[in-house]
């Protein structure tokens, strides 16, 4: 039975009452984050652009003025801000390739299947990544203090080692930061584990039938299928340690010394009051922290497998 065309009901553009509703419901119960997005993160990024091509000194900013592209000029002059730099690369290349070995070496392990206990073992492994990384610096501190720590109090002291470790030297702040950077591979962790799950049994039959040990099975193996994962961690590990821990407090030692980058925009604002220019110093390494990461997405072809690319080939 054939029907006339010109009979059927137009089809109603727009959303239907109920639609409406449910994104009203939707905007509604995302709106605390989007508050927090817009007011406490995009628009102290965008405060900071404006901040960056003006002299804004922190006592007195009714003297503010517009000098364009100096102290960007004076960024690339300043030895000091280039050996902030620097140490801070140097710090990222241990910490960057320590966390994500460290999320493969313990996602292979509690992946086992011999393991028992795994999804309470796995859990206790997270734990530990949701205390901020500022409270477990404050943590670590407390427990490695040459004066009041428990470690001089209950294990170097009686032996006469007490101060054996010195805490707020260069080398002992950066070995704290890095130690409490392992302290947060949780996410990392997840994320390798989840890509060692998502491989086919049948592969790791077929390695064992070659004849394939488990040096050959993991580096040969394993680790190619998972570089989605180790590439996705690698630019995440980019931005977070690169971000470094900073606590603005004149009166603490580690709020100059967490990290190399954050020591001098503490030292920009507070002893220099030139917000204005530690602006344009978090400008400057925001631009190359993003050529590395556009750098590893323009070469990720090379070394990264991406099945799904392999099967329009």
């Amino acid at each position: 039975m054939l029907t006339d065309s010109k009979s059927r009901k137009p089809h109603k553009k727009g959303l239907t009452p109920t639609q409406r509703r449910n994104r009203l419901w939707g905007l509604a119960l995302i709106s605390p984050w989007l508050i927090g997005m817009l007011g406490f993160k995009l628009a102290p990024v965008v405060a900071t652009l404006i901040l960056s091509f003006t002299n804004y000194p922190l006592l007195d900013p009714v003297g503010t003025e517009f000098i364009g592209l100096t102290n960007f000029i004076n960024v690339f002059t300043d030895p000091k801000a280039w050996n902030a730099f620097f140490q801070t690369i140097s710090l990222a290349l241990i910490i960057i390739p320590v966390q994500i070995t460290g999320s493969i070496l313990f996602a292979t392990i509690l992946s086992h299947k011999g393991l028992k206990m795994k999804n309470t073992l796995r859990s206790l492994f997270f734990l530990p990544s949701i205390i901020p990384s500022v409270a477990a610096m404050f943590m670590f501190q407390g427990f490695l203090d040459p004066d009041i720590g428990w470690l001089d109090r209950l294990f170097l002291g009686p032996i006469g080692l007490g101060g054996l470790i010195d805490i707020y030297s260069a080398d002992g702040v950066r070995t704290m930061f890095i130690v409490t950077s392992l302290w947060s591979i949780g996410p990392g962790f997840l994320i390798m584990m989840s890509a060692l799950q998502s491989i086919p049994d049948e592969i790791h039959e077929a390695a064992q039938l070659d004849g394939a040990n488990v040096l050959q099975h993991f580096f040969g193996i394993t680790i190619p299928i998972i570089s989605p994962a180790i590439f996705f961690s690698l630019v995440l590990n980019l931005t977070v340690v690169f971000g470094g821990a900073a606590l603005y407090n004149p009166g603490d030692v580690l709020s100059t010394a967490a990290s190399s980058l954050d020591g001098y925009l503490h030292y920009a604002i507070f002893d220099l009051q030139k917000l204005g220019y530690a602006s344009s110093v978090s400008w400057t390494f925001f631009m190359f922290v993003m050529v590395i990461v556009l750098t590893l997405f323009g070469t990720a072809k090379y070394w990264v497998y991406f099945p799904d690319a392999e099967r329009q080939l």
